[in-house]
């Protein structure tokens, strides 16, 4: 992901893990420090660093050197908004996340997906808990261009659809745990129906590839304290619009007519 997308005090923090000792040393001082002379010699000589240790420090951090590292620390210092450390650190955490699904998603099979959806006479997505919720959004949005679309959200229902999946559909099964018994049971079903089943999960492993016809990765928010931040469903709605990103391309005339047909009906009522 291009650099100017986050500010370079976020980019360190990110990094710092994997940092030596002595890059660490460097990352203190750039987090935390009083800095009044930016030149390498002054910073170096300041916490007996080299200025070598400089350049790669920076170029670890994805700049061709260290005078590029400092025009962009200074640009954002120059931007700073004096966010206090709570607001800061939520925002950084979101930022983690669009950085891990830029890194594991899979263009080709986002591709892949979009023209299922183009190509399905019916689309079931099937989410309890806050994964309902994802897909509650994302069946709202594919109806207002025009897929026969549904969200299907408690146990009961998921089973009791069953009988509606023919081998025609496209059952899309939103678990960010890989593992909530009553979705992959429904996926399972429709499978056995020869329709098409797409898993959107969290999970690093494959374990119903046997039934699953496509298998798409969200990003996994690894830390508890994290997960009580972020909202759970993040990270699938962003999978999710970038593959309704994808959908409204194809045909895109026809779907941006019927998008046009409900918003003219929403202004409508209002106006009644």
């Amino acid at each position: 992901m291009d650099n100017y997308l986050k500010s370079t005090k976020t980019m360190i923090e990110e990094k710092y893990d994997s940092f030596t000792q002595v890059e660490k040393v460097i990352a203190d001082y750039f987090l935390h420090g009083t800095i009044e002379d930016f030149s390498s010699k002054a910073v170096a000589s300041t916490i007996y660093v080299s200025e070598a240790s400089l350049s790669r420090f920076s170029k670890k951090l994805g700049f061709s050197g260290y005078r590029e590292f400092v025009f962009s620390f200074n640009a954002n210092m120059k931007e700073n908004k004096r966010l206090d450390q709570l607001t800061s650190f939520s925002i950084h955490k979101y930022q983690e996340v669009l950085e891990q699904t830029y890194q594991i998603v899979d263009n080709n099979q986002i591709i892949r997906i979009a023209k299922l959806l183009d190509s399905k006479k019916r689309v079931f997505i099937y989410g309890i808990g806050s994964s309902g919720l994802v897909a509650k959004e994302f069946a709202s949005r594919l109806i207002r261009l025009g897929l026969d679309a549904e969200a299907i959200n408690s146990e009961s229902d998921i089973t009791a659809n069953s009988p509606r999946v023919q081998s025609e559909s496209l059952v899309i099964g939103i678990s960010i745990s890989g593992s909530n018994p009553n979705v992959i049971a429904g996926l399972k079903r429709a499978h056995e129906k020869n329709a098409t089943t797409v898993l959107m999960t969290s999970m690093q492993r494959a374990y119903h590839d046997d039934i699953i016809d496509e298998i798409v990765k969200v990003a996994h928010v690894k830390n508890v304290t994290v997960s009580h931040i972020i909202s759970a469903e993040f990270p699938a709605l962003v999978m999710t619009d970038i593959i309704y990103t994808h959908y409204l391309n194809y045909n895109k005339s026809d779907k941006l007519e019927s998008l046009k047909e409900i918003l003219n009906s929403i202004d409508y009522k209002f106006e009644k």
